[in-house]
């Protein structure tokens, strides 16, 4: 918790300071205002005795009581305004600093953390510590300050009375400690089984077609149902045992009253000492009323203790993908060339790339291919550096990867992934994505030559048309042509197309391909496909097995020379079409 109030401004930490005084002074009013209460009751015994009335002391006093609890009551109010602020500031921050963690994680973090997961941290985490904040702190600082200074101005009034709020407050931690031992451990689970929620309510929303199309609602509310019972179930343990919170603290105040009358009964010989006893009586429940506030503190403690450990979990952890400092030189051709280069996933044991080596020189087309698995697409994330070698070198016009400014690689790179993705806003804004500053002429070029003019000129507003979230309003084959037109208005030194023509039919594919290779003749190209017919014309082929460079050259040369590669083709096209 200490490290994420470190996220905390200068201007906070001032407020912070205000706060602190406002809550003396709210404290010192609420203790002094007994004080007034006992002159007045002295007054009244007064004239009950015939010694006469001094009107003019009560209205004094009376006068002080009300400013006293319209001081307080200002002080409540302001005390809540800083507290706002310094929370909501707080959870801006956070928030903001696990989003940019999150921007910059390699797949491998995100893998392990899980979107889900990373989803209800930036959320429901970092809203249980903001709710600690704003309602905790007024009782952290209060509280202790509080108990001091009311058992200060006890312990001259009566021993006995003493005793009897010290037994009260006994009570009361002990009730609080076995709620907290109870409960704490299961506020980890709730956090968790959020994750779970979340995940499960995402993997239904993404995968809402094929569920309808399997009948499989049944299915998928049962898995929910049973996440959300456990959930469920585990929220009504910890709220039971919190309700003892409530009664407990009601017997224990009326307990005290009791007691002090009690007491008062025995010791109290001259009606006198009643405004002292009436005076004790208000001093003992401002203790008691710093213990229910520390009662707040362990009821929101617990749960944002959680939260905060999970948000640090993200906040440490530490990229393997660090940034270089070279930003590129005057010669920058788009050559690319991988060194021995290996490639395991963090905490696996076997390699998923084995010792692969090969160069493509500017304007090249390189293409791989191979079987499900066999490492395809792990191969060319190592370039744009969504993963790191594990060992060997990829270099780009001559420098290795790893010494390159990030913003600089990404720049080289125009990436079209395997999945089609489209964001919300217009046809324009997904095609000049990011940091293109393209012009309306280069965004309309992109789009014809990604084949997609057609349909865009169809959709009523042309390149203005709106796009849904995630691209719903558009097919799978328009979503992919839209994300190659996104790179091609990049205008990059290398293509990278993961799988990017498999929406595409044989006629499309062959018309993107020409009017690609047009206008990307000095740009390298890298492809991964599973058709022959995508690849047949690359300048080199590399095939892949199991992680293994088991073939490089044309299309011709592998027909000769690589079994793999025979077998490939021999399953998509007849010996005539070879």
């Amino acid at each position: 918790m200490f490290k994420l109030l470190r996220n905390l401004k200068w201007i906070d930490y001032l407020f912070i300071v205000v706060v602190v005084g406002l809550i003396v002074l709210q404290v010192w009013l609420d203790l002094t205002l007994p004080e007034y209460t006992e002159n007045i009751l002295a007054e009244f015994e007064a004239i009950n005795a015939g010694v006469g009335a001094n009107i003019g002391n009560i209205l004094k006093n009376g006068g002080f009581m009300l400013a006293c609890a319209l001081g307080s009551l200002a002080s409540a109010i302001s005390v809540g305004f800083f507290t706002a602020n310094i929370s909501s500031r707080l959870a801006f921050n956070i928030r903001a600093k696990v989003y940019d963690k999150v921007q910059n994680f390699s797949l491998s973090e995100i893998n392990r953390f899980s979107t889900a997961s990373l989803i209800t941290r930036t959320t429901n985490d970092v809203t249980q510590v903001q709710m600690f904040l704003a309602m905790g702190m007024q009782a952290i600082i209060k509280a202790p300050i509080l108990a001091v200074w009311a058992v200060i101005k006890i312990l001259d009034r009566g021993w006995q009375w003493s005793v009897a709020t010290a037994v009260a407050i006994g009570f009361l931690m002990i009730m609080m400690l076995i709620v907290v031992l109870i409960a704490v451990p299961k506020f980890k689970k709730i956090q968790t089984m959020t994750d779970d929620i979340n995940g499960l309510t995402r993997e239904n929303l993404t995968g809402i077609r094929v569920v309808r199309a399997s009948n499989a609602e049944k299915f998928q509310n049962e898995k929910f149902e049973k996440a959300n019972d456990k959930l469920t179930k585990t929220n009504l343990f910890v709220g039971k045992v919190m309700a003892i919170m409530s009664p407990g603290m009601s017997l224990m105040m009326s307990g005290l009253s009791l007691a002090i009358y009690w007491i008062g009964a025995y010791i109290v010989e001259d009606p006198s000492g009643l405004d002292n006893m009436a005076t004790f009586m208000s001093y003992a429940m401002q203790v008691v009323m710093a213990f229910m506030l520390l009662i707040i503190i362990f009821i929101l403690l617990p749960r944002a203790l959680v939260s905060s450990k999970r948000l640090n979990e993200v906040l440490d952890t530490k990229n393997p993908i660090v940034s270089g400092n070279f930003k590129g030189s005057p010669y920058e051709s788009g050559s690319v060339v991988f060194e021995n280069v290996s490639f395991k996933y963090p905490d696996a044991d076997e390699y998923v790339l084995k010792d692969i080596s090969f160069t493509a020189k500017e304007g090249e087309t390189v293409a791989f291919i191979g079987s499900t698995g066999s490492g395809k697409s792990t191969l060319i994330n190592l370039i744009p550096r969504l993963y790191d070698a594990t060992e060997g070198r990829v270099l780009i016009d001559g420098v290795d990867v790893k010494e390159y400014d990030i913003e600089t690689l990404n720049k080289k790179i125009g990436y079209v992934p395997q999945r089609g993705v489209l964001f919300k806003g217009t046809v324009k804004s997904n095609v000049d994505f990011g940091d293109n500053n393209a012009d309306d002429e280069i965004v309309k070029k992109s789009i014809s030559v990604a084949q997609a003019s057609n349909f865009v000129s169809k959709m009523g507003n042309g390149v203005d048309s709106p796009i849904s979230q995630g691209g719903t309003n558009v097919s799978g084959g328009q979503k992919q042509r839209l994300s190659i037109a996104r790179a091609i208005a990049r205008n990059p030194e290398i293509f990278i197309f993961d799988d990017s023509f498999s929406a595409l039919d044989y006629k499309t594919d062959r018309k993107l391909r020409s009017a690609l290779k047009k206008h990307t003749e000095k740009v390298t190209k890298f492809i991964v496909a599973q058709r022959i017919g995508t690849i047949k014309d690359a300048d080199k082929i590399i095939v892949l097995d199991s992680g293994n460079m088991v073939g490089m050259g044309t299309h011709e040369e592998l027909l000769k020379t690589c079994p793999v590669y025979q077998e490939i083709a021999l399953s998509q096209l007849s010996k005539e079409e070879l």
